[in-house]
């Protein structure tokens, strides 16, 4: 039962040995409580992978090797039972014990893009009301404790930051960049429904993952050390499947490397393909950065005005907020192969989840009115130095690293001690971390992370025994520093 999965904790092993993928075992009944098998060609945060193998048709699979994964943790092991009727004390006990930890875990948190600088604590009252603003957000339909006023504001005030007229689109706030993306490549498919996947290795598991629910054929592009999607293998990529129409991903920051694919180049290479606007569709994955490129000068623009078709980007990351969010727009022409009427909801319906979350608008709208564009402007300028910041600090102890151009995701070489990784919740893929210099991550705490790292290694790289990984492939020469590259 590969959904099992999902209750479990991964840390990736040294070792990488292969082993035949067709021989992985149920796991609802005989499992390795040390090892489980993960597929290698993808971002080793893609768990779900297995699922995605076994959907493929025989004709349609590769020669597959598999990545061995320690088993770090069996989060049920650690569950809370119910053990009904608990008193007051019980529950104020097991509630203050816990928000002692998530304060701990919040302080030491650099891995993940999320936004923890916030307080929402004037809306506590909204807890009082079970608000759900299921179906089409334009639509009030039969359910009264709603809360779409808010929900249309927020996305007017996206539309207009990606350029598009508010009777020309069509969105809703999702429960994530996930469902997003899912919703975005949906539309694609409806539009285009022989129409082939194309997006580059680097992509977020999410495209993928929307790729084997949609049962959708799905092309890998290679990409530049940078993250950025290579144009060239999407135009060779292109010309063998001149016969069926495209449907882009485009990257609005990598989840590892922060890069920004190049729309420009992406849609001059789909006409020099021979495909013609009304023979491809491109979904932008912007769950980070495409509320920030708006707020910064000389870097690439992401607007309706170009030819692109939807754009999804997350609440919780830059914007701040204590639930998972998101907001997904596209242009309202493409909408009508989605929309069906439903009489027990009283309205129309185009969404992945039908009800929805009516508190994360009002938080959205409460946080976009109190920091205002000129409010965001300050905190890109403010991310943006503290990664230059972060980055010439890695660079003075001796450290490899690399930054992208218009991100706050800081690349750098994997420290070797899990606990120090654990400790500060870096995320990590094969030799590199990263730190995604959030709006919370402030200089004093860049300071504090420098400062515990230059400690540590003095201890891991002692008198020149154990070297750090070399990065190269990973980074680009230019930003490696290990022996073979300084």
């Amino acid at each position: 039962m590969v959904g099992f999965l999902d209750t479990l904790v991964f840390l990736e092993q040294d070792n990488n040995e292969s082993q035949d993928v067709d021989n992985l075992v149920s796991f609802e009944k005989d499992w390795d409580k040390n090892k489980v098998m993960l597929l290698s060609n993808q971002p080793h945060h893609l768990i779900s992978n297995i699922s995605y193998r076994a959907a493929k048709p025989k004709s349609e699979e590769r020669d597959y090797k598999t990545k061995s994964f320690e088993l770090a943790q069996v989060v049920r092991a650690t569950c809370l039972e119910i053990d009904e009727p608990s008193s007051d004390s019980y529950l104020k006990d097991v509630l203050g014990k816990y928000t002692k930890k998530w304060l701990e875990r919040t302080h030491h948190h650099l891995g993940y893009p999320i936004n923890s600088n916030f307080d929402y604590s004037v809306l506590g009252e909204l807890n009082r009301f079970s608000i759900n603003n299921v179906g089409d957000p334009f639509i009030e339909g039969g359910y009264g404790v709603q809360s779409r006023d808010f929900e249309i504001g927020v996305l007017d005030w996206f539309a207009d930051l990606w350029e598009i007229k508010k009777d020309e689109y069509w969105g809703y706030i999702t429960n994530g960049g996930s469902e997003g993306n899912l919703h975005g490549i949906l539309v694609g498919r409806e539009v285009f429904p022989e129409g082939i996947l194309y997006t580059s290795k680097e992509s977020h598991y999410s495209v993928f993952k929307a790729a084997f629910i949609l049962r959708m054929k799905c092309i890998q592009i290679e990409t530049l050390t940078s993250g950025e999607i290579d144009c060239n293998d999407l135009k060779k990529q292109l010309l063998q499947n001149k016969d069926k129409p495209a449907i882009l991903n485009i990257n609005i920051g990598t989840t590892v490397k922060g890069a920004i694919d190049n729309l420009d180049l992406a849609i001059q290479t789909l006409r020099d393909c021979g495909f013609s606007r009304d023979r491809f569709y491109i979904h932008c994955d912007g769950a980070l950065s495409s509320i920030m490129l708006p707020f910064q000068d000389q870097v690439p623009r992401v607007t309706f005005k170009k030819s692109i078709d939807s754009i999804s980007v997350s609440g919780h990351k830059f914007v701040g907020c204590p639930m998972p969010c998101g907001i997904q727009i596209a242009r309202i022409e493409h909408m009508k192969e989605l929309t069906n009427d439903h009489d027990y909801i009283a309205t129309r319906d185009a969404t992945i989840t039908g009800s929805r979350n009516g508190h994360t608008p009002i938080f959205l709208w409460f946080a976009l009115n109190r920091k205002g564009k000129q409010g965001i402007r300050t905190e890109v300028k403010q991310c943006l130095d503290n990664a230059e910041h972060l980055k010439e600090r890695l660079k003075a102890m001796g450290a490899s690293v690399m930054l992208n151009k218009a991100s706050i995701i800081v690349v750098f070489e994997r420290p070797p001690e899990k606990e120090f990784i654990k400790r500060w919740q870096l995320s990590c893929t094969g030799n590199i971390a990263h730190i995604c210099v959030m709006p919370h991550v402030t200089s004093d705490k860049i300071n504090e992370f420098v400062i515990e790292l230059i400690e540590k290694r003095s201890t891991w790289y002692k008198d020149g025994g154990k070297q750090p990984p070399c990065v190269a492939s990973d980074i680009g020469k230019e930003n490696c520093v290990c022996p073979l590259h300084k």
